[in-house]
Parts: structure tokens; C-alpha cells; sequence
């Protein structure tokens, strides 16, 4: 009852300060409400556990390719005799299967649409240990038999199906194949559990491997994932130990053409792999979001000593009546505590509402988007945020209160004048930390932004203003032969050409900004690299028609492709200028000859007739890779005997037009075109090449501008704190202030002297900001694009722009006392 008793005593003393509390509130709704809103994306994608029973069993397994560099952290994934091998010889798994990502046709219910699926094996569902919400999962028996089985997604049932609980044993089109729907998975189910919103498998079929993957040519071929289940009591070291025993022999096996491949195997945490791109960046933006918590915390705690310094002489009628210094400490932080948990309710309600927003604006960098949200652990950190913050922000003001001298402050009889060296100091060195934090995050947005803006200027080596792109796909079973997809293509071309305002058009199996990207090895003649061993790596793409003019990809030397470069005709190739300086430096690369694979294989060789710009395959900040490009009428001989028995080429990949007019008013008639030609194939991705190039700078851009945000708060905080302290030393100080003009000093000189003691405070806090910018130089390293962490011109901006903010705070208390009427704060002391 006393509790409750004091909580209303506090309420009731909070209230007579309307002003003071709503400020408090609200600065702290502010920074527990940040706060929270990042936490729950740190707890949604860091350390909320996998979606699945036991998650920390499940495994993923990949091969490193000994001397080549695939980039990221050298993963090549694992090719179909891994899979195989890997699933029948290990013996640490429970269960174990190969899985792909791949896009489907599909067909027969409601306009055809591209969806993204997944092929996985039989031990791929075992392993995850799901259980369906409707009918059931393939098996290994339905996978090795090749039965046409499929596994709706949650949304995809309600959304392209309407919930149909009849669904299961009736038949879709997938690529224009029946297949029969066994199973719908429950609504939280994902896998595999990619970044974003847009790649989400929509359903699942059976591997089935085909005859082309079956093929030896295929065997080194790394576009595949495994994932499994260790048993109970296995490690992951064991379970690495004996993948390295089946990898030995699968190497031993390898075709003559990879006797020169070598691998290790490598068996690693299914969440591990799932966060390791996304756990810089969200810890990077927590770090921020809590220096802005601290910020709003010597805030709150200024306010609250300022609050204690005008209550001293109650305080002290108190404790000369006998309260106990331990009551007036547990009032003191009671009352901290009621606005730090109010403005942790407030704070909840603006994390939920910036949340609902903020979603959607999340880069596609971050896995598991759809699970974060408010559950309890992230409004359990909130209240527990609150009541901490209220605790610890209560503390010192609550013992300034306490030792208040009881014969000193009666004796003074409430006149105005110090408040005491301690408080002040105390006062004095919250502001100093907060404009120190300020400029630390205010330094770190002016390099992202200064970073954002050198990524900008990249050159991307071509040019996406006014051009238009599309995916598409065609379905083997209508275009199960080269001459049909040739004459799909050619088609295809000539229609395009033909509609107005389109000035050139091409295909290509590979496109920048695409997310996708295709490593070959290849041999250039006379080349040879600084290792033995070594594989030299590049994108290979096959094109049709105009694609470098529709792209803007600038030619260098030589010439392009032409219709001349045809099927059974001489084979040729055209670089980018990386492959070429690399290959064959300080010469030119028309006339030179490459020809894919590694020495050991039997392939052709290309002859070099073009070279072209390097272009930019992802974000503009990734480094440039060595390209070659063929035509795709020669990509099967180009291939020589690694080309699989029926493989088609040019049967999937991108459109680029580039347009005269604004390129989305093409859209319209590039689908009506296509549709022209098979009314059944949809066309994905249709967009902009500059909206293309923006998604890849989303991470970026995003990271700016919520760094940006916290830093404008900070600076925001910091300039409230300053300007509190100095009025309130300006208020402590007015008969001070009075006395020197009734002495005979200008306005000017009390504007100059209160000036002066906010411009000590800033430039301490700059000092120490800058200190705390240099210290923090190397976790900003990682973020930055052609900036230095310690640039001298940002920082130094920085610094000043705190410091011109901090004074123009400090003058308006400053004039206020130049306005002070002496006579009349004299009368009043």
C-alpha cells in the first residue's frame, strides 16, 4: 500500500510540472521508442532462433574450390555428385538433401505467372522437421522416381488458390508440365530462408535431377545448397570430419577433364549462413539507435537535477522534519521511474507504428523480414529498457537531493545564486558526453552520405537512363529443341525492333543490377597464373542482337557481335577491358584466343574480337569482375564436351530495350508483344534499368539515411541539453548578472559572457567527439566507399556545425539575461 501510496504522491508532484514532464516523456517515448523499433529487427534476424524443431542441428554443407576465388566468404555451393555422395556416405547427419532456387511457369489457374520455387531432395523436409498444414511432403522414393509433386506455400494457397481446401490431388501447370499438389506448408514456413521480401519460394517440387545434370560434363557445376540434421551427440567438427572423408572421395572420381579441381568441404550453422551478410549492419544501426538512448537518458537526468536544484529548499523543510533520506531517495526514483515507463508505453506505441511503416523500406540485404515485429522479448526489452533508464537517470539526482545541506539552504531562505561546484560540474559534464556522442554520429552520417555520394559517381559502364528490361523464361516442354528457341528469340527481336520509339533491343542470359551472376573458368592463350593451381574466373554471358547498344555498354576495341557470328561459323568472344589487361597486359586483346574451362578439359578455343567497358554487376561499390560475352548461337560449341547431351541455350534470360521515349511508358507494349508471340509466358521484373540500379544501392542508401536520422536526433538532444543548462545557470546566476549592469556592464558583455560558457562546454564536447570519431573510425571502415573513416573534411564539418548549433542555443539565454532589468531581479533576491 505504501507503494502505491508514494507512486501517487510522485503522479501528483509530475503533474504540477506539466512542462517538465512532457518533455521528459517525450524524449524518452523518442529514444526507447528507436531503440526498440531496431532491437526488434535485431532480434527478429539475429537472435530469434530458426523457424524449425532443434534449429541449432540443422547444417548447411558447401564445398571451397582449392585456388578458386568465388568471392563472399568462398563458398561455391555444391554440384549433384556432392549431393549424391555427400546424403549416401556421411554418417553424422539424421537426414540430409540438396536444394535450388528456380523459377516456374505457372499456368492454369488465372493469368500464367513466374514463381519462385525450390527443387529439393527427399531429406531436405526431414531435415527442416516441419510438418505440412494440409496432406504431406515428397519423399526420396518420389524424387529418385521422378514424380511431378508439388508443396504449396501458405500465401501462395490463399493467394493464387483461395484457401481451397480441396486442393490437394488436383493439378497446376509448371512449365506447362502437370503436377500434382501433396501439401500445403504451414503460414510461417520459409525456406530457403532468403534475404528480403521478393525471392520467397512460393512453392517446392522434387530434385529429379535431370539428364543434363546427371551428365560428367555437369560435375563441375557449384549452383546447388545442402542443408541437413546432425544426430543427436554429432558435432559440427565431426560432421566435418567426415564430409572431408566423402569429399576425398568424391575428387578421386572426378572426370579426367577436373583433374586439376580440388575441394574441402565445409559444415557450418544453417543460421549462421543465414545472418552473416546482415549481422554488420543491424548491429551497426543498434549501436547507433543506443547512443541516441544514452543521449535522451543525460537528458532526462539533467532535467531531473535541474528539477532537484529548484526543489532543495522543500527537500530541506522535509528532512527538518524528520523524513528519512531513504523515503526522499525511493520518491526521487519512483518519480524518475514513472516518466521513464510512461515514455516506454508511448515509446512501444511509436517502434509498432514506425515498424508498420518501416518494413517495407528495409533493404533486400536482411534475411527473415517477416518475422520481426513487436512479440514479448521485444516488449519485455522495452519495459525493461524503461525501468532501467528510470533507475539509473533517478540515481544522481535523487542523491543531490539527499545531501542537501539543511541549515545552509533554510538559511538562504530560496534566494537564487549557486546551486553548488558538484551540481554544476554534474550539469556541465552530461552535456559535454552528449554533444561528444552528437558529433560521433553526426560524423559517421557525413561519411556514409559523403560515401553515398562517391557510389553515385561510379561508372557503371553503361548507361540506364531510357532503358527497359524484363525477364523471362521458356518452358522446356514447349521449347524442347535449339531451333525452337532460336526461332522464339529471332521472333522475338524483330518485334521488338519494330515498335516505336524503340531504337535497339537484345537478349542476354545475364544482366546488371540482376542479382545473378555465373563464374566459368577459363584459359586465356599465352596466359599463366602467378599459382599453380590457380582457376581464373570470370561472368560469362551469351547475348542475341543489340545488346550492347540497348545497354550502353561502351565498345573499346574491335567490334561487336553481328549476325555474321552464327552457329558453325568461327567462334568468337568479346572481353571487358579487366579480363583483358589481366590476361594480356599492355597488349592488345583483338586477335588473342580463350577458351572456357580449366587445362585439363577439351573445349575450343574463342577468338577475342571485341573489348568492352567493365561493367558493374551489382552495387556500383563492388569491385568490377573480369566478362566475356558470346553470342548465343555458340555457346554449345563454345562449351565443346562439357556441354550436356540436349542442353538448350538462350531459353531463359533478360530483355534490354533502350527506348527514345521515358522507358515505363514501354512496358505495356513489350508485355503485348511477347503475349503476341505465346500468350502463355509472363514477363517478370519488367522495370527501369535505373530502378534496377537503385535496388542495388538500397542497403546503402538505407544505412544513410536511418545513420542520418539518429545523428539529426543527437544533435537535436545535445542542442536541447545545452541550451537547459546554460538557462538554468543563467536563472542561478540573474542576480549575479544584475549586479554587474547595475556596475556598469554593457548588454553586449553579459551576451559575451554567457556565450562564452556554452562555447567552453561545445568545444569540450567537440574535442572529446572527435576523440570518439577517430575511436570509432574502424567499425565505420566497412561501411564506407571511397572515403576515409578519419576524413579531415567531414569531420571537421561536423565539428564546426556542432559548435555553431551549440552557440546559437546558448544565445537565447544568453540575451534573455542581457534583458534582465537589474533593479528589479535585485528587489527580487
Amino acid at each position: 500500500m505504501s507503494l502505491i501510496r508514494d507512486l501517487k504522491i510522485a503522479v501528483r508532484h509530475l503533474s504540477k510540472s506539466p512542462g517538465f514532464t512532457t518533455t521528459a516523456v517525450l524524449m524518452l517515448a523518442l529514444g526507447i521508442g528507436a531503440t526498440t523499433a531496431i532491437f526488434s529487427i535485431v532480434e527478429g534476424v539475429l537472435l530469434r532462433p530458426l523457424p524449425f524443431p532443434h534449429p541449432d542441428r540443422l547444417m548447411v554443407v558447401a564445398d571451397i574450390i582449392q585456388g578458386a576465388d568465388v568471392g563472399g566468404n568462398d563458398e561455391a555451393g555444391v554440384t549433384v555428385p556432392d549431393i549424391r555422395n555427400y546424403t549416401r556416405d556421411t554418417h553424422s547427419f539424421a537426414s540430409l538433401g540438396g536444394y535450388q532456387q528456380t523459377g516456374y511457369e505457372l499456368s492454369g489457374v488465372g493469368d500464367p505467372a513466374q514463381v519462385y520455387a525450390a527443387r529439393m531432395s527427399g531429406g531436405v523436409f526431414p531435415a527442416l522437421g516441419v510438418q505440412p498444414l494440409l496432406g504431406r511432403v515428397f519423399t526420396q522414393q518420389e524424387d529418385d522416381q521422378h514424380q511431378l509433386a508439388a508443396v504449396l506455400s501458405y500465401s501462395t494457397w490463399q493467394s493464387r488458390f483461395h484457401g481451397d481446401r480441396e486442393i490437394l490431388g488436383k493439378k497446376i501447370l509448371l512449365d506447362r508440365k502437370p503436377y500434382v499438389v501433396i501439401g500445403v506448408m504451414p503460414r510461417d514456413f520459409e525456406f530457403p530462408l532468403v534475404a528480403g521480401h521478393l525471392n520467397q519460394s512460393e512453392l517446392w517440387t522434387p530434385f529429379s535431377f535431370t539428364e543434363q545434370e546427371l551428365a560428367s560434363s555437369s560435375s563441375a557445376n557449384w549452383s546447388y545448397s545442402m542443408v541437413g540434421r546432425l544426430k543427436d551427440g554429432v558435432t559440427a567438427e565431426q560432421a566435418l570430419s567426415d564430409a572431408g572423408r566423402v569429399a576425398a572421395e568424391t575428387v578421386r572420381n572426378y572426370p579426367a577433364f577436373m583433374a586439376g579441381f580440388s575441394i574441402k568441404p565445409v559444415v557450418r550453422p544453417l543460421h549462421e549462413e543465414t545472418v552473416e551478410q546482415a549481422r554488420p549492419l543491424v548491429r551497426t544501426l543498434f549501436l547507433a539507435v543506443f547512443v541516441v538512448l544514452l543521449i535522451a537518458c543525460a537528458n532526462l537526468a539533467g532535467l531531473l537535477l535541474v528539477r532537484a536544484i529548484r526543489r532543495q529548499r522543500e527537500v530541506a523543510v522535509r528532512l527538518a522534519l524528520g523524513v528519512r533520506a531513504a523515503m526522499l531517495l525511493r520518491q526521487a526514483i519512483l518519480e524518475s521511474l514513472v516518466l521513464s515507463v510512461s515514455g516506454g508505453v508511448i515509446g512501444l506505441a511509436l517502434a509498432a507504428a514506425a515498424l508498420k511503416v518501416g518494413l517495407k523500406l528495409l533493404p533486400e540485404t536482411l534475411p527473415r523480414i517477416n518475422e520481426i515485429g513487436l512479440d514479448w522479448q521485444v516488449v519485455a526489452f522495452a519495459l525493461g529498457l524503461a525501468v532501467l533508464t528510470g533507475v539509473i537517470c533517478g540515481l544522481a539526482p535523487a542523491f543531490a537531493a539527499i545531501r542537501t545541506s539543511v541549515n545552509d539552504t533554510l538559511k538562504e531562505g530560496g534566494r537564487t545564486g549557486s546551486s553548488g561546484g558538484g551540481h554544476a560540474r554534474l550539469r556541465s559534464s552530461l552535456v559535454v558526453a552528449e554533444i561528444a556522442i552528437a558529433l560521433v554520429l553526426l560524423a559517421a552520417s557525413g561519411l556514409l552520405l559523403r560515401s553515398f555520394e562517391k557510389m553515385r559517381a561510379v561508372d557503371l559502364g553503361y548507361r540506364p537512363d531510357h532503358t527497359l528490361v524484363a525477364t523471362y523464361g521458356l518452358p522446356r516442354e514447349h521449347y524442347s529443341t535449339q531451333a525452337a528457341v532460336d526461332g522464339f528469340n529471332v521472333e522475338l527481336l524483330r518485334r521488338l525492333q519494330a515498335l516505336p520509339g524503340v531504337t535497339r533491343a537484345g537478349l542476354t542470359e545475364f544482366l546488371p543490377a540482376s542479382g545473378n551472376n555465373s563464374n566459368s573458368a577459363f584459359l586465356a592463350e599465352g596466359y599463366r597464373s602467378l599459382k599453380p593451381g590457380d582457376i581464373d574466373l570470370a561472368t560469362s554471358a551469351g547475348v542475341v542482337g543489340d545488346y550492347f547498344e540497348a545497354m550502353g555498354i561502351p565498345l573499346l576495341r574491335g567490334r561487336l557481335l553481328t549476325p555474321a557470328d552464327k552457329q558453325g561459323g568461327q567462334l568468337v568472344v568479346i572481353v571487358n577491358r579487366k579480363l583483358a589487361e589481366q590476361s594480356w597486359p599492355g597488349q592488345d586483346p583483338i586477335g588473342k584466343r580463350l577458351r572456357i574451362g580449366t587445362p585439363t578439359m577439351q573445349t575450343p578455343w574463342a577468338t577475342v574480337v571485341g573489348e568492352v567497358a567493365d561493367v558493374k554487376e551489382e552495387s556500383p561499390d563492388v569491385p568490377s569482375k573480369q566478362q566475356f560475352y558470346m553470342p548465343v548461337v555458340q555457346e554449345t560449341a563454345l562449351a565443346g564436351t562439357l556441354a550436356p547431351p540436349g542442353s538448350l541455350s538462350g531459353n531463359g534470360g533478360f530483355i534490354a530495350l533502350r527506348t527514345a521515349t521515358p522507358p515505363e511508358q514501354m512496358e505495356n507494349l513489350l508485355r503485348a508483344t511477347v503475349r503476341a508471340i505465346d500468350p502463355q509466358l509472363p514477363l517478370t521484373q519488367v522495370q527501369t534499368m535505373e530502378h534496377a540500379i537503385s535496388e542495388t544501392e538500397a542497403p546503402r542508401k538505407f544505412n544513410t539515411a536511418l545513420i542520418s536520422s539518429f545523428a539529426a536526433t543527437a544533435v537535436l538532444l545535445a542542442i536541447l541539453g545545452i541550451y537547459s543548462v546554460i538557462a538554468f545557470s543563467v536563472a542561478l546566476r540573474i542576480q549575479e548578472i544584475a549586479i554587474r549592469m547595475a556596475l556598469g556592464s554593457q548588454r553586449a558583455g553579459i551576451v559575451r559572457l554567457v556565450l562564452i560558457s556554452g562555447a567552453k562546454l561545445a568545444v569540450a564536447g567537440c574535442a572529446l567527439g572527435l576523440i570518439g570519431a577517430l575511436a570509432a573510425s574502424r567499425l565505420m571502415g566497412s561501411f564506407l566507399f571511397g572515403v576515409s573513416a578519419m576524413d579531415p573534411l567531414v569531420l571537421s564539418l561536423a565539428a564546426i556545425l556542432v559548435l555553431l548549433l551549440a552557440l546559437a542555443a546558448t544565445l537565447l539565454p544568453a540575451r534573455r539575461a542581457a534583458a534582465t532589468d537589474p533593479m528589479r531581479a535585485l528587489r527580487a533576491g
